[in-house]
């Protein structure tokens, strides 16, 4: 046999292995055995055997067949795989493996991370929160102020990009302080405010109406001054 054809020949006797798998099965509880048997199943089954015999397995691995059944017993016992019973169109019913168990846990596997990245991300958020918060004021925060911006992301559900704006039209408005703060959070949470631009937007049009000059014969440089931000204490 050629080269050529030896190539074609290892290609065509390729299988799919999902890469993670192979990556993560230690992640995954499973041990080098236990992996390496799973690879062997899924080739039988990938081959058109979907129930191979421990003795098929052997003959394959270094196991014996007396291992490779105890190694399968395992993987069933660990919910890595599962036997099912079919039924042919003739009415003959059989039994074949099913690797649904395996998939399930690797999905599972990769919420549980992405949910430990998304904590993660969050954490360091809260933490730059409270950073932003203290250079703002100048000082360390209370624990009572803790608390409060504790309760803002927690109970109240408020995003740090929202509670950080508040803070900025807190600064704006020359009332630098949590009730006007949470006052702010309030009135956005209230109409519905749930991003940056919706916040923006809804302290424009109350700029806006309060900049509105009121009718009267004689207007005085109060009447005449603009009001630059909306008090949201006083709404």
């Amino acid at each position: 046999m050629n080269k050529e054809k030896l190539i074609e020949w290892f290609q065509e006797g390729n299988i799919s292995i999902p890469k993670l798998l192979i990556v993560k099965y230690k992640s995954l509880g499973l041990n080098e055995e236990e992996f390496v048997l799973l690879l062997q199943v899924m080739t039988f089954m990938q081959k058109g055997n979907s129930f191979p015999t421990p003795s098929e397995l052997a003959t394959i691995m270094t196991l014996s067949d007396t291992n490779c059944s105890d190694v399968l017993r395992k993987l069933i016992q660990k919910g890595f795989l599962a036997i099912k019973e079919e039924q042919e169109d003739t009415g003959l019913i059989y039994e074949s493996y099913s690797l649904n168990p395996l998939w399930d846990k690797i999905i599972q596997m990769l919420l549980f991370e992405d949910m430990k990245k998304e904590q993660a991300i969050n954490k360091k958020g809260e933490e730059d929160l409270y950073t932003v918060f203290e250079k703002e004021f100048g000082r360390p925060l209370s624990p009572f102020e803790i608390e409060t911006l504790t309760m803002w992301l927690d109970q109240d559900h408020h995003d740090p990009s929202i509670i950080k704006t508040a803070l900025r039209e807190s600064v704006m408005s020359g009332k630098l302080n949590f009730r006007y703060i949470d006052r702010i959070l309030f009135e956005w949470k209230k109409n519905g405010v749930r991003t940056i631009e919706q916040a923006q937007q809804h302290s424009q049009k109350f700029r806006q109406h309060q900049q509105k000059p009121k009718s009267a014969p004689e207007q005085t440089n109060e009447y005449k001054r603009a009001i630059p931000f909306y008090n949201w204490l006083e709404s």
